[in-house]
């Protein structure tokens, strides 16, 4: 690694795209017909860090008047410095949702432009724990016929891909024969993974787990509300002793975290680079929970997720969401892709190893 001095960031520029979803899709709370990407580049010493998240376009806008006043002019290698710059910034607009989407974006990019301006990529940066990190599908959405759900999780499997998880929770009085269909399409050694997003209440969660576990399934995530920590506290204590409860998706800030952990409302805690406060907050999320001796998840977006997991022991595996499975190969060269049912970094490509694919993506550009 070879440093040539400082490096003052010059510029900072935001685009967003729309990218609809390839059928409706939903889940035990909610609909959705399309997905945002935010996209940030940073520009220091002649190179260009891309960094990027799932938000609407109004992180776009904390992104130009917000974040990037406050980090032009600091050294590109001193990303602690900039990301404490950036969390002042936005202290009086708080730092849950919009806001700490854009802060993930910037930090991401800061990343990926200090790796590329010493060319090295992230994961050595950060230092490897390991070459790869496993990954499971994702998608079975409640929107999804029986046949839909049945072909979507048993093409991963066959791909190689050894976990898959479904959504419940829509129509509670269905999830059971979805759920046997789902087990019924993967055979027996795959991993079966649910999600309810909250939909069920307390005894409601602790009934349907009972009668999941006769299908083996080894994850319920979010069986109740992620704010309730009693009951998911209440889950962790009562659901079967195979059966894993996993919530942190919503975490923005390491108190959120905090707050899961000393509750003991999480078998296996989850955190989301493009939500958490990208690779720095992260990073911080896997350090919290591994002195909670509790294994961390990557929710969703791979190809942002690939280096930091990898340099995180704790990582158990990487959600391959199907949206973002769409979305990440279309818009980056370079995008992460499951082989054996694991994701890489590509170690031979600086930073995050992403280059926007500019011209195929134009036509989804919103800002």
């Amino acid at each position: 690694m070879n440093r040539a001095g400082r490096q003052a960031i010059d510029s900072v520029d935001v685009s967003v795209y729309v990218v609809p979803t390839d059928f409706p899709e939903s889940d035990g709370t909610a609909e959705w017909r399309s997905t945002s990407v935010v996209i940030v580049n940073i520009t220091a010493g002649g190179a260009t860090g891309l960094g990027y998240s799932y938000a609407d376009a109004a992180a776009g806008t904390f992104v130009h008047s917000m974040l990037a006043p406050a980090i032009v002019g600091l050294d590109a290698f001193d990303t602690n410095a900039a990301w404490v710059a950036m969390t002042v910034a936005l202290r009086n607009n708080g730092r849950p949702g919009i806001a700490s989407a854009a802060l993930s974006a910037m930090d991401a990019a800061l990343w990926d432009l200090k790796g590329r301006l010493v060319q090295v990529p992230v994961v050595d940066l950060l230092g490897a724990a390991r070459d790869s990190v496993p990954v499971y599908g994702s998608g079975g959405f409640t929107s999804y016929s029986l046949s839909q759900l049945q072909a979507q999780l048993a093409g991963w499997v066959a791909a190689g891909i050894g976990r898959v998880k479904m959504k419940i929770g829509r129509c509670p009085r269905d999830d059971l024969a979805r759920v046997r269909a789902a087990r019924e399409a993967i055979g027996d050694e795959a991993e079966l993974f649910i999600d309810a997003n909250g939909a069920y209440s307390r005894k409601q969660a602790l009934a349907q787990a009972e009668a999941f576990a006769d299908d083996r399934v080894s994850w319920f995530e979010e069986p109740v509300s992620s704010d309730d920590l009693e009951g998911l506290a209440l889950m962790v204590a009562r659901a079967p002793a195979a059966m894993s409860i996993a919530a942190g998706e919503y975490g923005y800030t390491l108190f959120y975290f905090r707050r899961m952990l000393e509750a003991r409302a999480v078998d296996i805690l989850q955190a989301d680079a493009s939500r958490c406060g990208g690779i720095t907050g992260f990073a911080r999320a896997a350090t919290l929970a591994e002195a909670f001796a509790t294994p961390l998840s990557a929710h969703t977006a791979p190809s942002l997720h690939a280096h930091v997991c990898c340099a995180a022991a704790n990582v158990v595996h990487v959600e391959y969401f199907h949206d973002h499975a769409r979305i990440e190969p279309l818009f980056f060269d370079g995008a992460a892709v499951p082989e054996q049912g694991a994701i890489r970094p590509d170690r031979s490509r600086p930073g995050l190893g992403l280059e926007l694919k500019r011209a195929d993506v134009e036509r989804y550009r919103k800002l």
